[in-house]
């Protein structure tokens, strides 16, 4: 089942926390909505169940406008951020509250609903657990209790309200995966919101960006990630490293650092956002970059080791943070203090006043031999 959300706004006394907001959510998609706390995604969510009411514009699934129906008489799914299990109900009775409290001319037959459970709690795989109370579960177990819930009613459209987010990393992890392949099994419309970038890229087909109640991007993860079309949608997805200076003769400059540009730009003051992959370190300074930086410290994270670095004679906002491989660690055996040197290979150019970002890309003869990189 198709969602389209038009020119929803929402007023909370004199502040408004969304502003003219436009989104389609094609059927059998899972759409995340991603932003920073307070920039209005929770209360389109809400919205969207029929828990808020909007102060304009409406709200239409499968094109029937459903902008005056009761929650109810909606039939969505709702998974809340913090479970909102019934502590005095084993988890068969949370999972069958829904069906329990419908209207009886609408309750499925006592056997029915049993067999329903059973089949839920089989499918989030916690069959075992049916008598247990929410007390007795784990995080991970109460967030699956919590969706056994809100499919019991066979929603079309499922919503999910920080779904993971009271969850440590690993199990985090695992229930990511297990939703996406549960979504990919039935192919109900979701829309679920998150803080969690990771998360966003990780479980969506398509990503909405929000900010200060306004959806700022819309894309694929793929493409929200190479193409951001503002610095807020740059900024916010994942570590960045920047470089600012003002351009003389095709060279962006700030301090004693500098970067010659593969072509003449239109601005004279520049910012280059560059992420951690598309920029290469070296023990001598790059042919078409100067950018001298000192090792702060060093992690060993996963398949990578993360640098965090700073600045040597020119400055930067935040720390610049690379990552490289442990075959490169282990050859180049850096330490904490040592100096080294960015070679940028993709950038993305945004001048003083202006928003949207412009890749930069430098061909192999404008760059040195790889084999002096590290």
């Amino acid at each position: 089942m198709s969602i389209s959300i038009e020119g929803i706004s929402k007023h909370f006394g004199s502040f408004q926390a969304l502003r003219d907001i436009s989104l389609d959510v094609p059927d059998g998609q899972l759409v995340g909505l991603l932003g920073p706390s307070g920039s209005g995604k929770t209360t389109l969510l809400r919205i969207i169940a029929g828990l808020e009411t909007a102060d304009e514009g409406r709200i239409l699934f499968q094109g029937e406008d459903v902008t005056r129906l009761h929650v109810r008489e909606r039939r969505v799914g709702f998974v809340f951020q913090h479970y909102a299990l019934f502590r005095h109900m084993t988890v068969a009775q949370n999972v069958a509250f829904g069906l329990d409290v419908l209207p009886a001319r609408e309750r499925p037959p006592a056997a029915e609903i049993r067999k329903r459970v059973q089949m839920l709690l089989e499918m989030v795989q916690l069959g075992h657990l049916a008598q247990r109370y929410p007390v007795q579960l784990s995080g991970g177990q109460k967030q699956r209790i919590a969706l056994a819930r809100a499919l019991s009613m066979k929603p079309q459209i499922l919503l999910l309200d920080e779904p993971f987010g009271a969850l440590d990393a690993k199990v985090r992890k695992d229930l990511r995966r297990w939703l996406r392949a549960l979504h990919e099994e039935f192919h109900f419309t979701s829309v679920f919101v998150t803080h969690d970038q990771e998360e966003a890229l990780e479980l969506s087909d398509q990503v909405a960006v929000m900010s200060a109640g306004n959806i700022e991007q819309v894309d694929s993860p793929q493409k929200l990630y190479a193409q951001p079309s503002s610095r807020f949608v740059f900024d916010f997805l994942g570590q960045v490293n920047v470089f600012a200076g003002e351009v003389e003769e095709q060279v962006l400059r700030q301090g004693e650092a500098w970067v010659r540009l593969p072509q003449p730009p239109q601005a004279q003051a520049l910012q280059l956002y560059m992420r951690s992959h598309e920029v290469h370190l070296q023990t001598m300074p790059a042919a078409h970059a100067h950018l001298p930086l000192r090792i702060d410290s060093i992690s060993l994270v996963g398949a990578e080791v993360r640098l965090e670095l700073s600045p040597i004679g020119w400055e930067s906002e935040e720390p610049w943070e690379i990552g490289i491989t442990h075959a490169q660690f282990n050859s180049w055996q850096p330490s904490r203090g040592d100096q080294c040197y960015a070679a940028p290979q993709v950038s993305h150019a945004i001048a003083q006043g202006a928003d949207a970002p412009e890749t930069i890309r430098w061909q192999a003869g404008e760059m040195d031999d790889p084999a002096a990189m590290i």
